[in-house]
C-alpha cells in the first residue's frame, strides 16, 4: 500500500475520532457532572461500555495506521512530517492512559466525584487539541500532496 492510500486512511480515522473527542469534550464530561449521585455508578459502567465499542478500535487501528504511516512517508516526507504525525498519537495515548483512565478508574470505584470529573474534563484538552492537531497536519500534508 502506497503512502498517499494511507494517508488517506488515517485522514479519515483521525477526522472520525477528532469528531468524537470534541463531541466527549464538549458534551459529553459536562454532562457527567449533571448526573445524580444516585444514578452516577449505573451512567458511568454504561458510558464507559459504550464510549468503548466507540474509541477502543479505531484508537488501536489509528496507532497501526500512523505508525505504518511515518515508516511509508519517511522517506519522501522526512522526519518532521512522518515522525510528527506519529508523535501526536502517541500523546493521545499517553493522555488516555496516563491521566483519563486514572480518573475514570476512580469515577468507577468510587461514583461520583467532583474533582475527579472536573479533572477528567480539564485534562481532556491535551487530547482533544492532539487529535485536532493530527487532523490540521495530515489535512495539511493532504492539501499539499
Amino acid at each position: 500500500m502506497s503512502h498517499y492510500h494511507l494517508l488517506f486512511l488515517n485522514v479519515a480515522l483521525t477526522l472520525y475520532l477528532t469528531g468524537v473527542i470534541w463531541v466527549v469534550q464538549l458534551v459529553v464530561y459536562p454532562a457527567l457532572m449533571l448526573v445524580g449521585r444516585a444514578e452516577f455508578a449505573r451512567y458511568h459502567a454504561a458510558h464507559t461500555r459504550g464510549m468503548g465499542w466507540v474509541v477502543a478500535a479505531p484508537m488501536v487501528l489509528e496507532l497501526a495506521l500512523a505508525t505504518w504511516l511515518a515508516w511509508v512517508a519517511y522517506p519522501a516526507w522526512g522526519a518532521g512530517l512522518a515522525l510528527g504525525q506519529l508523535a501526536l498519537v502517541l500523546v493521545v495515548w499517553a493522555a488516555t492512559f496516563g491521566v483519563s483512565v486514572p480518573f475514570h478508574n476512580r469515577l468507577a470505584a468510587g461514583g461520583y466525584d467532583y474533582v475527579a470529573l472536573d479533572g477528567l474534563t480539564r485534562t481532556n484538552w491535551l487530547r482533544t487539541l492532539a487529535w485536532t492537531a493530527r487532523a490540521g497536519l495530515l489535512g495539511w500534508i493532504l492539501y499539499n500532496i
